[in-house]
């Protein structure tokens, strides 16, 4: 949106002015709940007022933890009419990553619920947006101007160092990627747009400013919805989605599926990994492919995919006021048909790493084709060649990352974390790619001499005070020597294929008790794996997060229990999951009454 000078507008104040042309058009939607465009103005501008009555200056970063819901939406948004950049924290991520990305952003104010501002104990202004409700109300101060070069968010991703990085994103970073999404899309306020991604990845803001700048409804999905290929289908069908993104995997498994004819969705946007499939002829709807580093504001090709073709669907073409070039290691464009690095230069090429100024260097280039002095180009460490039809096709990743789940992975930053384990001398993390599903990371380990040799379990939560699940590997491999090149490096063509996928020293069939029976079913059940045992831990054993809320919700249905994702972490075998669940029943039954008690039993 641009004024009437023709100016471009940060996206908070394109928000700002639908209060007066379309007040009660419906703005964010979840189930039964709603919020009009007036409305989330309006708490938007209070929070706004609180958040400067705190201490929150231009150009301060605020830190927002809240899980998906509209607060986290009306935080980002105040965050950025008091003219600070809003930090996107996942409250499933671990204690110390939480801690570090706060301490290392220099967050000035932390808006996250009690519990977690208690159990983090940050030295920062913390602010509960339910427990301090009537505080923020009594607030409404105007939106402070925003410059189109200060910062609109910043956003930690995996680093090669062992730690993560910041990267910053200017609001004329987001305005780029919010007029290509809404010109690309054709988006208009009959839209309604989905809100899947995970909250610290940068997708979330793809999925929710350019819909909202628009005038259209963003409507949050649960979390059944975002773990189930099938239960997410229907959701798209019954809320009426036109525009949806969808991380690759569960975009692959929505492009097999049928659909009915008169469906909604217009447009199914999927990234984050590579697609390995193309849409099928009859879908009712346009898959389009896209392709972007967080460091150049989430989106920096896209291709429409052609129903019924053949072959590695590619990456696209270099959406608008953006460059792409292939270059080879001395800086030159190679030829088509050549694989070269991925440089992207262009609008979308975000400010740099925060307090990283060497790797802001060495990544965020001047841009030699621009023409202008001041233009920058990103490297990205990505690989990729140009087709024939003038697409380009990605082509692997340079040095180590990958992606896991859609999420950017330094392999070294996990390998990093397992070298602090006092009984690990030198660990290196692998990946290999499975006949079906996505990547999965393999932990090749050497014990110290002078201590005993850590087991699989305890590497696990080693790496759980840390790191996301999505980076924890699915096995762990002894090693008794590195395995060493020639010249002396370490040779990872060397390393055995990873065999066993649990960490139980033995194979002890035997369950229990009943409840270690039934739950070894449920386990069984929801990993596809009849060979799982009750001491195989199941993340080891091909779990994931997405798998591990299915427990979850199964486990509560089968036994009447409270459980939870975080308890699932702590207690991942089938034998101490019972205890929990154990523990939980009998709770349960010494609170009921003797009627209650008898109506359980025989029932």
């Amino acid at each position: 949106m641009q004024s009437m000078t023709g100016q471009v507008l940060p996206v908070s104040e394109q928000i700002s002015r639908l209060r007066d042309i379309c007040p009660h058009s419906i703005a964010l939607s979840w189930g039964d709940r709603q919020m009009s465009f007036a409305e989330l103005n309006r708490q938007a501008d209070r929070l706004a007022g609180y958040l400067v009555h705190r201490g929150v200056v231009p150009g301060d970063t605020v830190a927002i933890c809240v899980e998906r819901s509209f607060d986290w939406i009306v935080a980002a948004l105040a965050v950025m009419r008091a003219g600070a950049a809003y930090l996107p924290l996942d409250p499933a991520w671990p204690d110390a990553r939480l801690r570090f990305a706060v301490n290392d952003s220099h967050a000035t104010v932390l808006v996250a619920r009690g519990a977690l501002l208690d159990r983090l104990d940050l030295k920062v202004n913390g602010i509960d947006p339910s427990r301090d409700a009537l505080a923020i109300a009594a607030f409404h101060a105007a939106p402070r101007p925003v410059s189109l070069e200060s910062l609109a968010y910043v956003i930690y991703t995996s680093g090669s160092t062992g730690t993560p990085k910041g990267v910053e994103i200017t609001h004329a970073n987001l305005c780029h990627l919010i007029h290509w999404h809404r010109e690309a899309f054709d988006v208009t306020p009959q839209d309604r747009a989905s809100h899947l991604a995970g909250l610290g990845f940068d997708a979330a803001a793809w999925e929710i400013w350019p819909h909202l700048a628009a005038g259209a409804t963003v409507c949050l999905a649960n979390d059944a919805a975002r773990l189930s290929p099938e239960l997410l289908r229907q959701w798209l069908i019954r809320e009426r989605i036109t525009i949806a993104f969808v991380p690759t995997i569960h975009a692959m498994s929505l492009m097999a599926m049928p659909w009915p004819a008169t469906t909604s969705l217009r447009f199914l946007l999927t990234g984050g990994d590579v697609l390995q499939r193309q849409p099928t002829a009859n879908l009712p709807f346009h898959v389009v492919n896209n392709y972007g580093p967080a460091e150049c504001t989430v989106v920096s090709t896209s291709a429409v995919l052609k129903p019924g073709s053949h072959g590695v669907p590619s990456i696209g073409r270099p959406i608008a006021g953006t460059s792409v070039y292939l270059l080879d290691e001395a800086g030159r464009v190679v030829r088509d048909g050549i694989p070269g690095e991925i440089c992207i230069g262009g609008g979308g090429v975000g400010r740099g790493y925060r307090n990283l100024p060497d790797s802001t260097r060495q990544c965020f280039l001047p841009d030699p084709f621009a023409g202008t002095p001041a233009a920058r180009m990103c490297r990205t460490g990505d690989f990729g060649m140009r087709r024939p039809d003038g697409e380009i096709e990605f082509c692997g990743r340079r040095d180590r990352q990958t992606k896991i789940r859609g999420q950017r992975v330094e392999l070294d930053e996990i390998g990093s974390v397992l070298m602090r384990h006092p009984g690990v001398d030198f660990a290196v993390v692998v990946t290999r790619i499975p006949i079906e599903g996505d990547n999965e990371l393999v932990a090749h380990v050497l014990a110290r001499k002078d201590a005993a040799a850590p087991t699989a379990h305890e590497l696990r939560e080693h790496l759980l005070h840390s790191l996301p699940d999505y980076m924890i590997p699915r096995e762990f491999r002894r090693l008794s020597e590195l395995p060493l090149s020639a010249n002396g490096k370490l040779d990872l063509k060397m390393l055995a294929p990873p065999a066993k996928a649990h960490d139980s020293e033995t194979e002890n069939t035997q369950v229990a008790s009943p409840t270690e029976e039934k739950l070894l079913v449920l386990m069984q059940e929801i990993l596809k794996n009849n060979a799982v045992r009750a001491q195989y831990n199941f993340f080891l054993a091909g779990g994931h997060s997405l798998l591990a809320m299915q427990l979850v919700m199964r486990v509560r249905d089968a036994f009447g229990v409270e459980m939870t994702l975080r308890q699932l972490f702590e207690a991942p075998t089938v034998e101490r999951l019972a205890l929990l669940v154990e523990a939980a029943l009998i709770e349960n039954i010494s609170s009921m009454t003797d009627e209650e008690a008898e109506r359980q039993l025989t029932e």
